[in-house]
C-alpha cells in the first residue's frame, strides 16, 4: 500500500491499526464471479469475509477473491464506478500499484533461472553508465539489494511534478541516472530496508538492459503470456476501460485514470483483474509442478532477514515483515496462521493486497476503491486471517 501515493497527490502517512470487528448485516449491493471450480463452503467463507469488511469500512466498492488448490471464489460489493453501477467482479480492472513489484521480482527470478543474470551482480554490470563519474557507491548496489528495498535509495525520485494529466512525465531514465550519480545513498547497500519505489524502476531498467529487451516484453514473455493473463497490462484498451474500478482520493472525490508512463513499470504501473491475479496465484501455489519450478523456488525464497538489519522502514502496514523475498514480504507462521508471502499496493484511489501461503495451497486478493488507511489495514488483516481459516496450522 505504500506504492505510489506521493507520485499522484499529497503525502499521507499513518500507522494502520484497525482490525476486523463484528457488524450487523444490512442490505448491500453485491455480486459474485467464480473463475473456475467452485466449492459452496469456500464461497460462503469468502462472501462472508468480504461482506463484513465492506459493511464495517463503508468503502464505495470492495472485491475479494480466493484460490485454494483448483477452487476459485470471487465476490464484489458496492458500486464499481459510481452511483448506480454494478458491483466489481472477477473481470473488473483496477490499478494494483505496488503489487507490480512482486511481478518485477518474478521476472528477476526467471532471468536468473535462465542464467542471464545473477542475484548478486551489481546494477552497473548491465547499466555501466551509472558508474561513470558517480559521486557515491552506486557501484555497490546489487540486484538483490534493489529487489529487497535495501539498496539505500530514497522512496521517490526528487523531481518537478509533471502535468496534471501526466504526473509521471518527469520520471525519466536520464533523471534517475543523474540522481544516482550525484546523490549519496541513505545507507550502505544491504544494511537497512527503506521502502523505495524508484529502486524497483532502477531494477526493471537494469533487467531490460541485461536481457536486451524492453521490460514490458520481459513481463509478457515470462509471466502474462504463458499464464494467459490478458488483463494484466500497462495500458488499457477501450474495452478494458469500461471495466475499470473508479478510485477515490482521501477526500472521497473520484480520481481520474491517468497514465503511468514507460519508466515506472517496475514499481507500480500495472492494471489487473481479480481473475488474472488468482490465476497468477495458482501458478505460485503449484509448487511441485516441473513447469517453472526453478523460478518459482527462487521467487519464494527469503533473502534478507529482519534480524541483524540496522533499520526497517515502510514494510509493516499489512503485517509484520520478518524477511524479504524478491519483492514479496515474508511473514513467519504465527498462532494458527501459516507462513505467508504478501504484497500491498496503492495507486489512484485504489488500495489492494495479495497474500498466499505457498506450502498450504491458498491465496487471497482483496481491493477497495478509496484511499482509506483504516480500511486498507482492515482488509489486509481480514485476508491474513482468511488464510489462517482456510489453511490452519
Amino acid at each position: 500500500m505504500r506504492g505510489i501515493i506521493n507520485r499522484f497527490g499529497s503525502a499521507y502517512r499513518t500507522r494502520w491499526d484497525a482490525v476486523i470487528v463484528a457488524v450487523v448485516f444490512a442490505t448491500v449491493s453485491w455480486g459474485s464471479v467464480q473463475a473456475a471450480d467452485t466449492n459452496p463452503q469456500l464461497d460462503e467463507i469468502v462472501e462472508f469475509t468480504g461482506q463484513i469488511v465492506f459493511l464495517q469500512q463503508k468503502v464505495p466498492a470492495l472485491v475479494i477473491g480466493v484460490v485454494r488448490n483448483d477452487e476459485f471464489s470471487v465476490y464484489g460489493f458496492g458500486e464499481r464506478a459510481g452511483e448506480g453501477s454494478e458491483a466489481p467482479d472477477g473481470n473488473t480492472l483496477m490499478r494494483i500499484g505496488s503489487i507490480t513489484k512482486a511481478f518485477t521480482g518474478e521476472v528477476l527470478a526467471h532471468l536468473v533461472a535462465d542464467n542471464l543474470i545473477e542475484l548478486t551482480q551489481p546494477i552497473t554490470r548491465s547499466w555501466p553508465e551509472l558508474a561513470d563519474g558517480a559521486k557515491n557507491d552506486v557501484g555497490n548496489i546489487r540486484l538483490i539489494d534493489l529487489v529487497t528495498h535495501s539498496a539505500g535509495l530514497q522512496r521517490e525520485l526528487p523531481r518537478t511534478p509533471g502535468r496534471e494529466n501526466d504526473p509521471t512525465a518527469t520520471i525519466t531514465i536520464k533523471a534517475i541516472s543523474d540522481w544516482l550519480k550525484n546523490e549519496p545513498l541513505l545507507t550502505a547497500p544491504g544494511k537497512s530496508i527503506l521502502y523505495s519505489n524508484v529502486g524497483f524502476d532502477v531494477l526493471a531498467h537494469g533487467l531490460s538492459r541485461a536481457a536486451s529487451r524492453p521490460y514490458p516484453e520481459l513481463l509478457e514473455s515470462y509471466i502474462t503470456s504463458p499464464l494467459s493473463l490478458k488483463n494484466t497490462v500497462f495500458k488499457l484498451s477501450a474495452e478494458q476501460e469500461k471495466r475499470l474500478m473508479q478510485g477515490h482520493g482521501f477526500d472521497g472525490a473520484p480520481l481520474p485514470n491517468i497514465p503511468t508512463g514507460s519508466v515506472i513499470v517496475g514499481s507500480g504501473g500495472l492494471y489487473s483483474t481479480p481473475n488474472d491475479l488468482l490465476n497468477w496465484m495458482k501458478w505460485h501455489l503449484d509448487r511441485f509442478s516441473t513447469s517453472g519450478m526453478e523460478p518459482r523456488l527462487l521467487d519464494h525464497a527469503l533473502y534478507l532477514n529482519r534480524d541483524g538489519l540496522d533499520s526497517v522502514f515502510g514494510m509493516d502496514e499489512s503485517g509484520h515483515m520478518d524477511a524479504m523475498g524478491l519483492g514479496w514480504v515474508g511473514m513467519m507462521p504465527e498462532g494458527n496462521r501459516p507462513f505467508i508471502l504478501q504484497k500491498a499496493g496503492g495507486l489512484q484511489g485504489v488500495f489492494s493486497y495479495i497474500a498466499f501461503a505457498p506450502a498450504r495451497g491458498v491465496g487471497v486478493f482483496i481491493s477497495i476503491n478509496t484511499y482509506d488507511f483504516n480500511a486498507a489495514t482492515a482488509m489486509a488483516v481480514a485476508a491474513n486471517e482468511l488464510i489462517a481459516t482456510l489453511a490452519p496450522r
